[in-house]
């Protein structure tokens, strides 16, 4: 897990392009607990991110970091694993852990929230006619038959709430890591704002690119 950063530019050394990218803060992590087959019937981690005051965590939530001697953490993520018996509890986990130049990565966040939207910016719908009296300029048009169904299908696009959604971005490349400071570099844009709380994981790939 980690943070946004922001987003800021680096150049190709061969050919000197200037390339996108997303600096992200991943980490450190903290193990809070893991899962096996014979105790979960299944295998998985649990990784904490993000120290917070220990008045804001309830009294179960202390209770479970004390466990893995973790600090007051505010984020809490499972994720599956091959073998669990690679880590401990109580374990902190770096970018360099889990990271590394040219590794394709899924990263999971939350859309900025744009509010209440109408259809042309929600949907990509088209302006109505602004001439010989029209005001149909940002309305939907008809949205069904009145006989038959004599309703409105669920689903139907309309304006409402737009953003604020998880979404994920795929197959982004890693371009650089810095261990110092836990940061990556990330190829494109990202969903989120920053600040924004994330989840990166390992592309899961299959057929050719898998076996390149």
């Amino acid at each position: 897990m980690g943070q946004k950063l922001g987003m800021t530019q680096i150049f190709d050394q061969e050919q000197g392009t200037a390339i996108p990218v997303t600096v992200i803060e991943a980490g450190p992590c903290t193990i809070t607990q893991i899962k096996t087959e014979r105790t979960d019937g299944y295998c998985a981690i649990q990784l904490g991110y993000g120290e917070t005051k220990e008045k804001r965590l309830t009294k179960p939530e202390r209770g479970h970091l004390k466990k893995a001697n973790a600090p007051n953490l505010r984020n809490l993520k499972e994720y599956r694993v091959a073998d669990p018996s690679n880590y401990e509890l109580g374990q902190s986990l770096t970018v360099d852990d889990a990271f590394s130049e040219g590794q394709l990565v899924d990263i999971r966040g939350t859309s900025i929230g744009r509010g209440f939207a109408g259809y042309q910016k929600r949907h990509n719908f088209a302006r109505g006619s602004k001439t010989h009296g029209s005001k149909n300029y940002r309305s939907p048009g008809s949205v069904g038959p009145g006989t038959t169904p004599s309703r409105v299908y669920p689903g139907t696009r309309m304006a409402g709430r737009m953003g604020n959604r998880t979404v994920t971005a795929r197959k982004l490349k890693v371009l650089r890591v810095d261990s110092e400071r836990n940061l990556i570099l990330v190829k494109g844009s990202i969903p989120g704002k920053s600040g924004g709380l994330l989840s990166i994981t390992p592309s899961n790939l299959v057929g050719v690119a898998a076996n390149n």
